[in-house]
């Protein structure tokens, strides 16, 4: 079998399995809990649920429907990236690994901007809330209040976290090079 097929098969698998447990997790929450609901795991893990409006840490810098259409559009860029760095560039498999969690993982959370405001019957299309459940309140005073670590977050964002960090700890060299191949050709295209 070509390296491009196992490649391509593995990056598939990646985003379909982050995909499935993503939004197994989310499911079961959202009808198991109440939205505000916790359940104490450990002293330093919980889980709740809360949904989010806007974007990491429930940031809000555009409107909801333009918040979706720019993950669709950035999905589909991160997409097409794969392609390349697959067929064209003969990337790493380590580094193509990485990028598809970060697709895996905004693609988790394009489903619940999409689908869950008419699944669960509060919003339209596209003007979901996203599923946010896993709680670390790693330091907390003596109250019992959280110090250090206050966000809920979700195993998308955990799946786009990680491989940034991978990246820019053990991928920056890969990134640099194909993002200047990709100018290169942008370059010498302009030139003809």
């Amino acid at each position: 079998m070509k390296k491009e097929v196992k490649q391509g098969i593995l990056v598939a698998g990646i985003v379909v399995l982050a995909l499935f447990l993503d939004q197994w997790l989310k499911l079961w929450i959202a009808t198991h809990f109440s939205l505000g609901e916790s359940v104490r795991i450990t002293s330093w893990f919980w889980l709740c649920f809360v949904e989010n409006d806007g974007m990491a840490f429930g940031i809000e810098w555009f409107s909801k429907f333009v918040l979706t259409l720019f993950r669709i559009v950035a999905v589909g860029v991160l997409c097409w990236y794969m392609w390349r760095l697959i067929h064209i560039n003969k990337a790493r498999t380590s580094y193509l690994a990485t990028i598809a969690l970060v697709t895996a993982g905004a693609m988790g959370n394009i489903i619940d901007c999409v689908f869950y405001g008419k699944l669960f019957g509060y919003a339209g299309w596209f003007y979901g809330k996203v599923v946010d459940m896993l709680y670390f309140p790693l330091i907390t005073n003596s109250a019992g209040e959280c110090i250090f670590f206050r966000p809920v977050f979700n195993l998308a964002d955990s799946c786009i976290t990680v491989a940034v960090i991978l990246i820019l700890i053990f991928f920056r060299k890969d990134l640099d090079t194909s993002l200047k191949k990709v100018e290169n050709e942008k370059q010498s295209g302009c030139q003809k």
